[in-house]
């Protein structure tokens, strides 16, 4: 990919990631177990832990991949095997562990991308904070994950085809 390419690519996905940072921090900084589940239901209780659980992950990946980010592009000279190590440990960290959460306490269903419907399904019916901060989420990931595609395959397979352990 052309340096100017990817230094672009570089640049919204930190933007991107930063947005999603502010929403992560807002949602975790503001809410509680006990706020979440306010009727003690035991199998609630369960679905917040989960959720809560994999948030903190999924902030400390975007947290880690935004700083990285921010390394690359103050380098005097930009890196571009750098960037595109960075940019694919964005979609292998950040947007798969959004989209797959560790402890499936949502999915993403397919059938309703194309619908203009959230594809977001819930294991529970989470409060509304919980479901507005994941619809939005949502949002900002699809856009990562549109981006970032091509480090999906391309960029492992050219990895590969250069003789790299990847």
């Amino acid at each position: 990919m052309a340096i100017y390419n990817v230094k672009n690519l570089c640049e919204s996905t930190r933007t991107k990631l930063k947005d999603a940072i502010g929403k992560l921090e807002q949602f975790l900084n503001n809410q509680s177990l006990s706020q979440l589940n306010s009727e003690n239901d035991q199998a609630m209780d369960e679905f917040y832990r989960g959720y809560l659980s994999d948030s903190r992950h999924l902030l400390v990946f975007c947290e880690v991949a935004y700083e990285k980010l921010g390394v690359s592009l103050r380098r005097p000279n930009f890196n571009v095997e750098y960037s595109e190590k960075v940019l694919y440990d964005v979609y292998h960290n950040c947007v798969n562990s959004f989209f797959y959460p560790k402890n499936e306490c949502y999915s993403e269903d397919g059938r309703y991308a194309y619908t203009g419907q959230d594809a977001i399904r819930f294991r529970k019916k989470p409060t509304r904070e919980v479901r507005d901060l994941t619809i939005e989420l949502s949002k900002i990931f699809e856009e990562l994950r549109e981006d970032l595609s091509y480090y999906e395959t391309d960029y492992i397979t050219q990895r590969r085809m250069q003789g790299e352990k990847v």
